[in-house]
């Protein structure tokens, strides 16, 4: 099944949550530009259903800058840290998007989908019954350390100057190769199956929608990513993040 674009399959989903963020355009005062254009490091916390790019075109858009990019990819249906450099501080991006990453979210256990997440529809159902709460603690084991990982055929990953989802889309084959990564932790927080809900610890390039994926498969019974929220950065926490309307209410004190 090929998946369609993102904004074509949630049109309404996006319109509705964006409306009154993006009818929102600030004027704000030549100081403030300046002071932007100077350097800033933005900590937003992403809206569901919003890309990264929707994040950073609606800020562009507001502070009237073209120097606006954000250090390390959220999913459209991943909430949470998204770190937005501005001005100079864009120089800075490479640095933040190389730190430690923490996440929180669900696995829905008993099918899988093509994303490994909820952009397309679970399929290959599979009974749970027999997955006990020591087999789903014992799994995590697998999944700490340094690993394999072969990231889903949808993502921005490119092969020959073209990104794998683009490929995937046009029903071209696509085998991505395995990388390492590092997982430092995976806490299993709370079982209420189908769901398990997990804090994870781990490097830069790590798709927690793989760890998803393949943890559903090594207790047999396939799962994929059913939340996602991004916590920490290195030291940047999601607590200590704006909104984008807190954000484009800052515009006008």
């Amino acid at each position: 099944m090929a998946k369609d674009s993102y904004f074509r399959k949630h049109k309404e989903k996006i319109n509705e949550g964006a409306s009154e963020i993006s009818k929102t355009q600030p004027q704000i005062s030549d100081e403030i530009k300046a002071g932007f254009e100077a350097g800033s490091v933005l900590l937003i916390d992403k809206p569901l259903h919003w890309t990264s790019f929707d994040a950073v075109r609606k800020i562009r858009n507001s502070i009237r800058i073209k120097k606006v990019g954000h250090a390390g990819t959220l999913d459209p249906l991943a909430t949470g840290l998204l770190i937005i450099c501005t001005g100079k501080f864009t120089k800075k991006i490479n640095e933040y998007m190389a730190q430690e990453k923490e996440y929180t979210g669900s696995i829905t256990l008993g099918a899988v989908t093509p994303t490994f997440d909820l952009e397309s529809e679970p399929e290959q159902q599979k009974d749970i019954s027999g997955i006990t709460e020591e087999k789903i603690y014992a799994t995590t084991v697998k999944f700490t350390g340094s690993i394999q990982q072969v990231p889903p055929i949808y993502s921005a990953i490119k092969k020959q100057g073209t990104a794998l989802y683009e490929l995937a889309r046009r029903g071209e084959a696509v085998e991505p190769e395995p990388r390492t990564v590092f997982i430092r932790s995976f806490e299993i927080t709370e079982i209420n199956l189908p769901k398990v809900y997990f804090k994870i610890v781990c490097s830069t390039g790590t798709y927690i929608r793989s760890i998803a994926n393949d943890f559903g498969a090594a207790l047999g019974c396939g799962g994929h990513l059913s939340e996602l929220r991004r916590t920490r950065i290195g030291e940047f926490n999601v607590n200590d993040g704006m909104t984008m309307e807190q954000f484009l209410a800052s515009l006008q004190l």
